[in-house]
């Protein structure tokens, strides 16, 4: 069953529309191989099931893509390197950033929010993130989209996503990767009166669930993974929110490694500075539960998996509710691989 809304007109040609689906199709494959992973307490293995499942699927997917946010470089990751071609070839060049697991961690201790993840945008329309691995990030839903800053405080912040929302500040929940370095946000945020939710990993799940209704999720603040930045864009122009980042050295050396590159660490970067395109695909598959999808479930001879697939230039995000036949599945079970 898949289900969705829908804002403006659907444009593009048919190949381009089915790609979304057949997206779903490889993160649908991640998330099952992945899943029997869950709780085991090993990351790596999980990682791997993952990948090999994701790469398989990819080749079957008629686009010419290049992953330019993946699993490292070629001498360190033997799939889904940056700069490995991915698909059949057809078609014009497209920027491919997976996540075969957004949350290994998550996954391996059975935790909530650990997802499948893909994004495609228009060939060299992604931002670069190779220079400085971290960004401060500020997600927020269509509402506020025009009205936040991240150079503003938090407490002006939160302020305006409650006034475009038409609630208190207090009843506002924040998104927050639990790491030490978030001490002093954390702290400004409680001292509004909005409540913070904090995750261990995976804030791909907890930017999008900002943007969308219904997941208790209002804003997503702190500073995360520049890729994975990069990744939400592609989503967040599906839903009309906005993500503003700011790049973070963690050093000296990672600070002139930007300067290198020509990048202003102080410069607010903006959703469209940070995926160019307006034509963006995203794919999620839910590995475990958590405020965007629901896991993975595994009842005998039947898998059902929930994903969300978005399209930004025709403004469409579909939930997509799917069963598996199980057998077809068991190279993939622990064990197996």
């Amino acid at each position: 069953m898949a289900t969705q809304t829908t804002a403006g007109s659907a444009s593009g040609n048919a190949a381009d529309r089915n790609l979304a689906l057949e997206l779903v199709r490889v993160t649908e494959a991640a998330a099952i191989a992945g899943g029997h992973w869950v709780g085991a307490g090993d990351k790596n293995r999980a990682d791997g099931a993952a990948v090999d499942a994701m790469r398989s699927f990819l080749s079957t997917v008629s686009f010419n893509g290049t992953v330019v946010i993946g699993e490292g470089e070629k001498d360190e990751a033997p799939m889904l390197y940056n700069g490995e071609q991915v698909g059949d070839g057809h078609g014009p060049a497209s920027d491919v950033a997976v996540d075969p697991i957004d949350g290994t961690r998550l996954t391996a201790l059975g935790m909530n929010n650990a997802l499948a993840v893909i994004a495609v945008a228009d060939g060299g329309s992604m931002f670069d993130p190779s220079a400085v691995f971290y960004m401060d990030k500020l997600v927020v839903g269509p509402e506020a989209a025009d009205m936040v800053d991240l150079r503003l405080p938090v407490k002006q912040n939160l302020h305006l996503v409650a006034k475009a929302r038409g609630v208190k500040t207090n009843q506002l929940t924040v998104c927050v990767l639990d790491r030490p370095r978030h001490q002093g946000l954390v702290e400004e945020i409680r001292a509004t009166g909005a409540r913070t939710r904090m995750i261990l990993d995976g804030d791909v799940a907890g930017a999008i669930a900002a943007c969308r209704e219904g997941t208790g999720v209002d804003v997503m603040m702190g500073i995360g993974g520049t890729p994975e930045g990069i990744v939400t864009a592609c989503a967040v122009k599906a839903t009309g929110g906005v993500i503003q980042g700011r790049l973070a050295p963690t050093d000296e050396a990672e600070r002139e490694k930007a300067a290198e590159a020509g990048l202003d660490v102080d410069r607010i970067l903006t959703t469209d500075e940070l995926v160019t395109s307006d034509n963006c695909f995203f794919a999620a598959t839910g590995i475990t539960d958590g405020d965007l999808l629901r896991g993975v479930r595994y009842r005998g001879p039947r898998i059902t998996t929930q994903s969300i697939v978005m399209r930004s230039k025709s403004g469409t995000v579909r939930m997509v509710e799917a069963e598996h036949v199980a057998k077809k599945w068991e190279k993939y079970e622990r064990g197996n691989n």
